[in-house]
């Protein structure tokens, strides 16, 4: 009999002090893990800056075509191993690097993309430009 109590019992205390105490830290810990996760959340355009810059760093250069610039946005065409690819980049956060005339961007440029997903590209980011300075454009 003294054996049962003595198994009843973990340091002197009841069961149920030991449930709740078991209870109290898995909602701790819970709580903990909900915290962690909601703060390393990153915004959408955190993302995108991650985004380019992986390409940048990791990316291959070719040739390509930016066809248009409106609404903040870049149009590019570029091929890679004989497949043409149509993208758009959102370059409205890179406003500091672009030329202030959007019609001086239109034209050839370089484009950079990931070997392992070449429709993942940037023709810009915060520490590369493939705009090219056209002939009498501000800047060339």
């Amino acid at each position: 009999m003294t054996g049962q109590v003595q198994a009843a019992s973990f340091l002197g205390l009841s069961r149920g002090a030991l449930l709740a105490g078991a209870i109290t830290a898995c909602l701790l810990l819970a709580g903990l893990v909900t915290w962690v996760v909601w703060r390393s959340r990153s915004s959408p355009a955190e993302r995108e800056r991650k985004r380019r810059l992986a390409v940048h760093s990791l990316g291959r250069m070719c040739d390509g075509n930016i066809v248009d610039y409106h609404d903040g946005a870049l149009h590019y065409s570029y091929i890679v191993g004989g497949i043409e690819y149509t993208a758009s980049q959102e370059v409205v956060q890179l406003g500091e690097i672009l030329p202030t005339d959007p019609t001086t961007a239109i034209g050839p440029g370089s484009v950079k993309y990931l070997p392992r997903n070449p429709a993942n590209s940037i023709v810009v980011c915060e520490h590369w430009s493939g705009l090219r300075a056209r002939p009498g454009s501000p800047g060339s």
